[in-house]
């Protein structure tokens, strides 16, 4: 996905604001999708954004909590495009294969794939509001897709499914062929797992002729 430009590398004077939140983590989101998150820094984030490391960690505590909060944003940003792509005319199997197509990361080391794969690792040790902060974002997700299949059902354009069981299963096969896509498996790449994918979907929920 791409991103909005970064703020100005260049140093603030210490009478100066701190930047806007949004523009920190845009900054960090840019130097994932350049230099991988072995790249992003407190130090780094910092002195291009014009902040010091000791600034950033008392607005964001941890490096954990910045990373969050940058897939929070991330996400906000996705969830705009499924609104906008559940709220457009057309039917509901074309609604279907547009959050497929916004699920499914853009190739390997996508930037927001690499940074919630980092951020489900830490959540092992994560606290209970980090990990309900997480399940919000799944939950959205989840949400935008039982709707899309609960219109199909009613409709006629899928088949009699439970929109929230169907929607389990078909989420569970994005995030397996997503990992593979983001990490760069041998012989899995978009291309592949957008067919796998429609497969899946005209063999499992359009009615048989």
């Amino acid at each position: 996905m791409s991103q909005s430009n970064s703020p100005s590398p260049h140093p603030r004077r210490r009478n100066q604001a701190a930047p806007p939140r949004e523009d920190v983590l845009a900054a960090a989101m840019d130097t994932i999708a350049e230099r991988g998150l072995d790249g992003l820094t407190m130090a780094g984030l910092g002195r291009q954004v014009g902040m010091s490391s000791g600034h950033l960690l008392y607005y964001f505590r941890t490096k954990d909590e910045l990373l969050l909060q940058t897939l929070e944003w991330s996400e906000g940003r996705l969830g705009a495009e499924r609104s906008a792509l559940l709220s457009r005319p057309g039917t509901a199997r074309e609604r279907l294969d547009g959050y497929v197509d916004v699920y499914v990361p853009d190739g390997p080391r996508d930037p927001h794939w690499i940074l919630w794969l980092e951020v489900w690792n830490r959540s092992q040790n994560a606290d209970a509001e980090a990990r309900a902060r997480q399940a919000a974002i799944e939950g959205a997700w989840h949400r935008d897709l039982v709707a899309i299949l609960a219109e199909g059902v009613s409709r006629g354009e899928f088949r009699t499914v439970d929109p929230d069981r169907f929607a389990t299963r078909t989420r569970a096969l994005l995030d397996g062929f997503s990992v593979h896509v983001a990490v760069g498996v041998p012989g899995t790449d978009r291309e592949q797992v957008l067919r796998h994918v429609s497969e899946f979907i005209e063999q499992d929920l359009l009615p048989r002729p």
